[in-house]
């Protein structure tokens, strides 16, 4: 029978959107047992934590239930699961799957702006978490994820797998950090990745048949559908995604704070960039350049979207050649006997050689000369180091924990709110504002190049460039700068609201 003193708590916790939960079912079992894992949001990328999890079950994984508020996707997920005569429970709602005291942990992948709600929604509710890149939808909510997890001491990974890649990245890093290459003077992150326009639409588009929009819009607000998908395409939308550089990049963005060994956001950041080629449906840039002005070094990310060429078919890379060219962009893949390149990567440059990272699980070392020095190579399964550190109740065991997470992912967002606070210019004037840093200079002139060749007049589709903003990295609030300020947290619709006190 429940007594007035649990209904009341009860009744709060409802009101406020908190779970009460005074001892998880997973605290109370030993490492052997089962260990039951709901995946929700699994129409793109939870597909693959799906995969994940299956291929752990002879250590104690169990897939227990899925939760997707779309019931066509949720449906086929059960379904592929009766016919090997599996049982697994079925949820529209996240809230009520939370509730099932049988399930140990969680692992995200809706939208980026249901990340922090169902994140925190969870560890109140007893529950570990893996949750996708980017953590969160803006830098506030992000800071709150990381204390909910430190409050429920909860376990909660962060999906940037190359984190996994201790031997191959992780060890480049080291050797870097040792001080093997001398001072690190940029560290320069690649999203060369191609992003076709979305087309353009007129007027309101019909959500799809068996889509709660109520449910799928959550947190963020709810409009008129204004696109011709829902899927997927939400990504090029300030409402719901981060552009590319909070989908593709925030990898590569993570990579390079890593080779930094930076824990706290930039001192300062400005963007440029804009979204060109097309016109479409999208609000996001699909090129951008980012430079996050940190003490040891700057951190410069480069986004791009449109081909090596008008109608090409290859993107750019960024190459190292045995010959010891300088960087420069080619078109095409890794195909010429010594030469290593990257078009989604890491190039860290340094005063005694320089380090190429093209791929999620390796890195490959060059002298001032472009002669292959050495290089890294290995990864681990990233579903299983969130597994292990489940077991061991140990955050320090996981490779991508939250604040890790966390940090990489502000870092896309304070560099969008300058975007999204500039105005457009033309190349000359821009040029003019930055001639004082030679890498953000040169950065800019390999920009109008590749634009050029895509065909794209600057003096009339024009960039935008963004104001340097100062962060104070402690407070993770900008210094002097309201309107900025006013972009680090989101407006949240009732009762999807992410809460102050968690």
């Amino acid at each position: 029978m429940t007594n007035r003193r649990s209904f009341l708590k009860q009744s709060a916790a409802a009101s406020t959107g908190v779970f009460y939960i005074a001892k998880t079912s997973w605290a109370q079992k030993s490492p052997g047992d089962t260990m039951n894992v709901a995946v929700i949001g699994f129409g793109g990328r939870g597909g693959s934590h799906i995969s994940g999890y299956n291929k752990l079950n002879k250590e104690g994984v169990r897939v227990a239930a899925l939760c997707d508020v779309d019931s066509k996707t949720l449906d086929k997920g059960l379904a592929s699961y009766d016919k090997e005569k599996i049982k697994v429970t079925g949820y529209n709602d996240l809230r009520k799957l939370l509730e099932n005291k049988d399930i140990d942990a969680v692992s995200i992948a809706t939208p980026n702006h249901w990340h922090a709600l169902a994140t925190i929604w969870a560890v109140q509710a007893g529950k570990d978490v893996y949750v996708e890149k980017p953590v969160s939808h803006c830098v506030w909510e992000g800071r709150q994820m990381v204390k909910a997890a430190r409050k429920y001491s909860k376990i909660v990974q962060t999906g940037t797998q190359s984190r996994s890649s201790r031997k191959g990245i992780g060890e480049a890093v080291k050797y870097v950090q040792d001080g093997n290459l001398g001072k690190v003077l940029l560290a320069r992150g690649l999203c060369y990745k191609r992003r076709p326009s979305i087309g353009k639409t007129e007027g309101p588009q019909p959500v799809p048949e068996g889509i709660d929009y109520d449910l799928w819009c959550g947190p963020g607000p709810k409009g008129p559908l204004m696109r011709a998908k829902l899927k997927y395409d939400w990504h090029w939308t300030w409402a719901y995604g981060n552009g590319d550089l909070g989908n593709q990049g925030i990898h590569q963005m993570d990579i390079a704070r890593w080779f930094l060994g930076e824990m706290e956001l930039s001192p300062s950041v400005w963007s440029v960039g804009g979204r060109l080629g097309y016109e479409d449906d999208g609000e996001t840039a699909n090129t951008q350049i980012i430079y996050h002005g940190y003490e040891k070094a700057p951190l410069i990310f480069e986004v791009r979207g449109l081909p090596d060429a008008k109608d090409g078919k290859n993107m750019d890379k960024l190459m190292q050649t045995s010959k010891g060219v300088k960087f420069q962009p080619l078109a095409g893949k890794d195909g010429k006997e010594g030469v290593t390149g990257a078009g989604v990567g890491v190039i860290i440059e340094c005063e005694g050689g320089t380090v190429v990272v093209p791929n999620y699980s390796g890195a490959v070392v060059f002298d001032k000369e472009g002669k292959e020095m050495t290089k890294f190579e290995g990864s681990e399964d990233h579903f299983k180091n969130f597994i292990n550190a489940c077991r061991s109740r140990r955050v320090d065991d996981l490779h991508a924990d939250i604040l890790e997470g966390h940090l990489s992912s502000a870092l896309c967002h304070t560099a969008n709110i300058s975007y999204r606070l500039g105005k457009q210019e033309k190349p000359a004037a821009i040029l003019e504002q930055i001639k004082g840093d030679s890498f953000g200079t040169e950065s800019f002139q390999r920009m109008q190049e590749h634009l050029g060749k895509n065909e794209v007049d600057l003096t009339k589709d024009m960039l935008t460039l963004g104001p340097v903003l100062k962060m104070d990295g402690k407070t993770e609030r900008f210094i002097d700068q309201d309107d900025a300020n006013a972009m680090l947290k989101d407006k949240y619709r009732e009762p999807f609201v992410v809460p102050d006190e968690v």
